[in-house]
């Protein structure tokens, strides 16, 4: 395997915690407009978006199941991606550990891996 084969197989680190939150609070944006056009009421739905933060901790977990072939992670795995977020990312702790934090939560979205029953 060359070295520019290597490049496409790894993914590639973002540039900055700064990029990463502008491209969140641009995606967070586009989110929170297209439901006021649907005609939600504010009031009904922010509570329930991510933070800009807990959405760059999204990002990079999704950019890690990419580069795993798209194999959702198990609770043990998703508990190391996103320790391994929290240190490579350390402003993003308070995130990570919001989201490792209760298996169930008001918003809909959270990403809880639950163990295994078997």
């Amino acid at each position: 395997m060359t070295t520019a084969d290597q490049h496409e197989v790894t993914p590639r680190r973002r540039a900055s915690l700064e990029l990463l939150r502008a491209e969140a609070a641009d995606e967070l944006g586009v989110l929170v407009h297209e439901r006021l056009l649907a005609g939600e009421d504010p009031w009904a739905f922010m509570e329930e978006l991510p933070s800009v933060d807990e959405l760059v901790v999204f990002t990079l977990r999704a950019e890690n199941i990419a580069a795993n072939g798209g194999v959702r992670p198990n609770a043990a795995r998703h508990y190391r991606v996103l320790r391994q977020i929290a240190l490579d990312y350390p402003e993003l702790t308070p995130a990570v550990w919001g989201l490792l934090g209760e298996a169930n939560t008001h918003r809909r979205w959270d990403a809880v891996v639950q163990a295994d029953a078997s």
